[in-house]
């Protein structure tokens, strides 16, 4: 038997001081169990302090009426609490941990054909949870119940560790979401883009909940991102949302309404939502935080905004922005007009893009437009004007030039982009660092009867048929 203990204490040491996670590692005890000491079912239990209930370790669900009785389990981690973990159960019966041979006796007289063993996990003195044995078998002795007892040793310094890692990487990604949240504004001050990148960062982060992110407009709340939210209940708690209100929570703790808010006024509010999982008190928390940084990153963007509207600059791609273009586009047509010089102009769309962001995410979104306005910049003339108009829609400017060399142009810049393999490695995107894409592009000339508005709409129409085409092309109009 001293052979046969040392023999499963050492297998299950090593699977323990494996890097498995516990998905893994604790079927594989199980496994070990079964083959060693007859079990048929092993359960890991803990004790969730954020929710206040027992949870299956490895399913990370709360225990239920399952095999083995949650009433059993419930009762005996609540006395291991109190005895700080001396004692074990055998089919209910109460028994100290350290067994001897009378205890044996009683535990014979317990057997049935299903038996159940609780033993305590234990840390620092302190009871955390339960492993909980079904076996058939029916003949047990004192060495049983010490492999036994060994083995929940073992596993507690396990599982203790798997949560204290899980513990720091949560806090981990917490500052890392709220660092992300902050340094948007770097690159982006369009809501449009910055609301997605805040939802994407919390909706990783707080993983068991839907996140929704509204914007207060005109005194009713508009949904900004994802694109739909059809529970009703969720749009009766906004309701009763006001400046300096409190978060407010549903009956059930499954749907959270978060305030976004300035010194002035109310900005709007981030929801969680699940249909099976409470907000825990520390979700409650990092949410208060992660809404109080959102808000400060969408009032920086709001006030950015406003000085931008007289800047030049776009200020994720280093284009020209939109108002700049019909600056200089009213410029170019009345300079081809005076001096009677040929004038084109194109319009360049990312193929796709709405799906590159549902697929990788708004920061990968982020580098193909980045990289796609350094392939314009490289392959236009000094004197040719490239303007970011919105979202993934560029504007080129081609002055001197006519239509035929505008055309050569615009195929050059498709075939590059084309064959550009894309970085988004910067965009933390699993198994992905670099995609293709490709662009359509729409181009036209200028004659003296235009105006410059009409211009950009041929071009527009140009890339609408370009698109409409197939995509990946280009469209003389």
């Amino acid at each position: 038997m001293n052979k046969y203990k040392i023999e499963l204490l050492n297998k299950l040491s090593n699977i323990l001081s494996g890097k498995m996670s516990p998905v893994r590692t604790m079927p594989a005890v199980e496994k070990l169990f079964n083959t060693y000491l007859e079990t048929e079912k092993v359960t890991f239990v803990i004790w969730d302090n954020n929710n206040m209930r027992l949870k299956d370790f490895v399913k990370n669900t709360e225990i239920g009426n399952t095999e083995g009785s949650s009433n059993q389990i419930n009762y005996a981690y609540t006395n291991f609490a109190v005895n700080k973990g001396e004692k074990f159960y055998f089919n209910e019966s109460e028994f100290k941990r350290n067994i001897d041979s009378s205890d044996i006796s009683g535990i014979t007289e317990l057997i049935g054909e299903k038996n159940y063993i609780i033993y305590p996990l234990i840390s620092n003195g302190e009871v955390f949870g339960l492993i909980n044995f079904i076996t058939t078998k029916k003949d047990f002795d004192k060495k049983y119940f010490e492999i036994i007892n060994i083995s929940s040793m073992l596993i507690s310094g396990a599982i203790i560790n798997y949560i204290l890692n899980e513990q720091m990487e949560i806090s981990l990604n917490f500052y890392k979401a709220m660092k992300d949240i902050a340094k948007i504004i770097e690159s982006q001050y369009e809501l449009s883009y910055i609301i997605p990148l805040i939802g994407e960062m919390i909706d990783r982060f707080i993983s068991s909940h839907l996140i929704y992110i509204f914007i207060y407009k005109n005194n009713n709340f508009e949904l900004i991102w994802p694109n739909a939210c059809k529970d009703e209940r969720i749009h009766k708690q906004l309701q009763k949302l006001t400046k300096n209100s409190e978060y407010i929570l549903s009956k059930d703790n499954k749907i959270g309404i978060f305030p976004i808010e300035n010194e002035e006024s109310l900005l709007g509010a981030i929801v969680a939502y699940s249909n099976i999982e409470k907000l825990s008190e520390k979700n409650i928390d990092y949410l208060l935080q992660l809404t109080r940084q959102s808000g400060l990153t969408i009032q920086r963007a709001n006030s950015y905004a406003e000085v931008l509207k007289y800047a030049t600059l776009d200020a994720l791609t280093g284009l020209n922005n939109r108002r700049q273009f019909e600056i200089r586009l009213k410029q170019e047509v009345a300079n081809s007009k005076r001096n009677k010089i040929s004038l084109c102009c194109m319009m360049l769309d990312v193929d796709y893009f709405k799906k590159v962001n549902d697929t990788y995410g708004h920061a990968a979104g982020d580098c193909v437009l980045k990289k796609v306005s350094d392939i314009i910049k490289s392959e236009i003339r000094e004197y040719d004007i490239a303007c970011r108009y919105g979202g993934e829609e560029f504007f080129i400017i081609l002055p001197q030039t006519n239509i035929k060399e505008a055309s050569f142009v615009a195929q050059r810049l498709r075939k590059v982009i084309e064959k550009t393999k894309i970085n988004i490695e910067e965009a933390n995107v699993n198994n992905t660092s670099h995609i293709n894409i490709t662009v359509s592009i729409g181009v036209c000339a200028y004659n003296e009867s235009m105006e410059p508005y009409e211009l950009a709409q041929k071009a527009d129409k140009a890339l609408y048929k370009a698109k409409a085409s197939g995509r990946n092309r280009v469209i003389i109009v």
